[in-house]
């Protein structure tokens, strides 16, 4: 039996398994099981409803996506099938369907990416207030997974049928949950053996970025020459300073913050200052960026 074949059976021992959703009861679309007429307690059934596989990419050291020979890329649409007794109303059925949404997206590493519902139909058969849903999750297969599907952690989300979880008053957005685990980041920066700018990749737009020389001043004087070179610097982002709107990067000379991260470029104001962070005379200097 394929690892396809068995999610429905797993997501729904899951779920039951959930104290969250105690009272509720879960199973297969297939096989069929009895249930009592009319309905007497909520019921959700889990089925497959489509499964894509394609191939799937992945980046070397180069930063140039690769196809990867053992492993498979999958969009798997699930089906959920809720049926609620008429005297609990059919509104509990976007209540249970956004209840298994949550624990699916934050108790679990499915990697949910979109979801949505029908309309509500009532069902004389059963008595019962029936809502057809879905939710589509990507996974990856490969030969060395041995036990269960491999389902990576949640990215974006597109999540409809009266869920809360896109509502970004109420909770963390992508960067938000970065700059929580990693609110600053460091390293060291390596100049030109000749002097030149430099850039650093952070693959975000940091808050603010301090640069230094370590062990060194904060700006080279030569009082015979009547020259100064800065081997300290910093930028943040804030307003603009024509408007008052939007976001930009305010730095000291030659410090700017980028879109992926931040450079630190050759500059000069009048005939005798200068960014000493870009000449033959530094070696490296150290970065310290708040995200």
């Amino acid at each position: 039996m394929s690892a396809v074949s068995v999610l429905p059976a797993e997501i729904s021992a899951w779920l039951a398994e959930q104290e969250s959703l105690e009272g509720i009861g879960f199973l297969t679309e297939f096989p069929a099981a009895d249930k009592a007429v009319p309905l007497r307690r909520a019921l959700v059934a889990v089925g497959m409803d489509s499964v894509k596989i394609t191939d799937k990419f992945a980046e070397n050291d180069d930063g140039v996506l690769e196809r990867q020979e053992y492993c498979r890329s999958a969009e798997l649409r699930l089906r959920f099938s809720v049926h609620v007794p008429f005297a609990d109303g059919g509104e509990r059925c976007h209540d249970i369907f956004t209840k298994v949404l949550d624990l699916l997206t934050f108790a679990s590493d499915a990697n949910v990416v979109r979801s949505g519902c029908g309309e509500i139909r009532a069902q004389r058969d059963t008595d019962a207030f029936v809502l057809e849903a879905w939710a589509e999750i990507l996974a990856d297969f490969c030969p060395a997974e041995s036990t269960g599907l491999p389902l990576a952690s949640f990215l974006s989300k597109e999540l409809l049928c009266g869920s809360h979880i896109g509502d970004e008053q109420i909770h963390l957005t992508a960067r938000d949950r970065t700059w929580v685990d990693t609110p600053f980041r460091s390293g060291i920066a390596y100049v030109p053996v000749n002097g030149g700018p430099t850039s650093v990749n952070l693959e975000q737009r940091p808050r603010a970025v301090f640069v230094f020389v370590p062990d060194g001043p904060l700006a080279l004087i030569d009082f015979t020459n009547r020259k100064a070179a800065s081997w300290f610097g910093c930028a943040v982002m804030g307003p603009d300073p024509q408007n008052g709107e939007g976001s930009v990067s305010h730095g000291t000379l030659g410090v700017e913050i980028t879109a992926a991260g931040f450079r630190v470029r050759s500059a000069s104001m009048g005939a005798g200052y200068e960014n000493g962070l870009t000449s033959n005379t530094v070696t490296y200097y150290v970065w310290l960026a708040m995200m």
